[in-house]
């Protein structure tokens, strides 16, 4: 599916509210306050913000609702909220507290009905499936849950597929094999992911340099997620939409 402007979206994980970041999933280091670093995103002309509670699966927890609620009072771009989120109950409340789409895994993958159930009540457009993929020893992909520390020995392009039918409305597809490594995305998985689904495709995990995303966009990514890159201020995101939009990327750029 074509959609006209193509959207960077900062990723904010989130750990003892605190914004961290790590190297395929591990060895995490401290990256600001989450108010702060959502502020300055969305003054620099982030399309998107994406903030993932990163160890709410693993200890069995919700995401923290006081957090949401004053990050969406200070932002006024489109947020996505993840980490933690099983039930209707879950999602309705981080709507009503300013979230405009909620980013579930490790809940669908045990209960795929999730998926019809929030998309039916609340729209597709709310519900994004996040994929946290690894690649296996036999070559194949496998979807991990509990913040990647639990291979399901789901195959990911099957359960792409099958999240697709039952109703979500994007897809996050993130890369552990590629995550924090910043050597660029795993445009075979992008390109794969993004053939066999008619809904857009977020790719996340590796970005670098410029390059990077405009390769992520080329393999069929309508959306990029990034961290590191942005946080630690190597890539500026007007720069970037500038860069994207002279490499023929269509990017929204209102500055």
């Amino acid at each position: 599916m074509d959609y006209f402007a193509k959207r960077i979206i900062p990723c904010l994980d989130i750990k003892n509210a605190r914004v961290v970041k790590g190297v395929n999933f591990l060895g995490l280091q401290d990256a600001g306050d989450p108010i702060e670093v959502a502020k300055r995103y969305n003054a620099q002309g982030a399309d998107e913000l994406t903030l993932l509670d990163i160890s709410a699966s693993y200890e069995n927890r919700k995401t923290t609702i006081k957090l949401i609620e004053k990050l969406a009072k200070e932002v006024f771009i489109p947020l996505c909220v993840g980490g933690g989120i099983s039930t209707l109950d879950d999602i309705s409340r981080l709507l009503n507290v300013g979230c405009d789409k909620v980013s579930i895994n490790s809940s669908a993958v045990k209960d795929p009905s999730l998926i019809t159930r929030s998309a039916k009540k609340f729209g597709s457009q709310c519900i994004v499936l996040a994929l946290d993929v690894k690649k296996v020893s036999d070559g194949s992909y496998h979807i991990f849950v509990k913040g990647g520390r639990e291979d399901t020995k789901i195959d990911a392009l099957k359960w792409a597929k099958e999240v697709y039918n039952l109703g979500a409305g994007e897809i996050l597809l993130t890369s552990m094999d590629t995550d924090g490594a910043k050597k660029g995305f795993d445009l075979a998985l992008i390109k794969e992911v993004s053939s066999i689904v008619d809904i857009p495709v977020i790719a996340s995990g590796g970005a670098g340099v410029m390059k990077d995303f405009k390769d992520a966009f080329e393999a069929g990514a309508e959306a990029t997620l990034a961290a590191s890159i942005f946080h630690y201020k190597e890539i500026g995101i007007k720069e970037l939409k500038r860069y994207l939009n002279q490499n023929n990327i269509p990017m929204r750029i209102e500055f």
